[in-house]
């Protein structure tokens, strides 16, 4: 059990920090409020391999890494734990769908695998920018234009990112899934994280 702990420690390690460097790569901006990318893909791998706790674990601590690193935008001490310690663990919430996925695997079901993994996908980014939404229109009303209501403002730009970034996440994570399904299956743990999922 510690043994698989540790694992899991690392793997969240790992991922996080590969979460990083991905979010370093160019990324499709639309506007100054928009960022369409990639970088959640390890999170959602950590998600669907090991369950929504160490989704979230990894989640953390890639918003910590991008405090650290200098790399968040910070207006208030409770808009930093809301963007980046809250929204950021928030995506291990596609964990929850893990033993679905594991499961699909394990019997060789590919494509509903597939399926669960983009219905994840999206689960688990609407949960990340609801906080943003949330923090949006709390902290930087003053961003929406004259003729739009922060509440507003706030929905249109994280919803587009949400839905970018899903989608984008979700063509990516599906390639992964057909091509390299062993990067997302784990034989000796798929029976327990099919019970603590279901």
């Amino acid at each position: 059990m510690k043994n698989t702990r540790l694992v899991v420690l690392l793997e969240a390690s790992l991922m996080a920090a590969f979460a990083v460097i991905l979010d370093m790569l160019p990324s499709i901006k639309l506007s100054p409020s928009i960022s369409i990318s990639i970088a959640m893909v390890p999170i959602f791998l950590l998600s669907y391999r090991r369950g929504w706790k160490a989704g979230s674990l990894g989640g953390f601590l890639w918003g910590i890494l991008q405090i650290a690193l200098g790399d968040a935008w910070i207006a208030t001490p409770v808009q930093m734990v809301i963007e980046y310690f809250i929204a950021f663990a928030f995506i291990g919430f596609a964990g929850v769908f893990a033993g679905k996925i594991q499961a699909a695997l394990g019997s060789g079901l590919r494509s509903k695998a597939i399926v669960w993994v983009v219905i994840a996908t999206f689960a688990g980014s609407l949960a990340r920018y609801f906080w943003h939404f949330i923090a949006g229109f709390v902290f930087f009303a003053e961003y929406a234009p004259d003729e739009m209501s922060p509440l507003l403002f706030s929905f249109i730009m994280n919803g587009i990112t949400m839905l970018g970034s899903a989608l984008l996440c979700s063509i990516v994570l599906v390639f992964i899934a057909n091509m390299a399904p062993r990067l997302i299956k784990v034989k000796s743990h798929q029976q327990e994280i099919s019970r603590k999922a279901s």
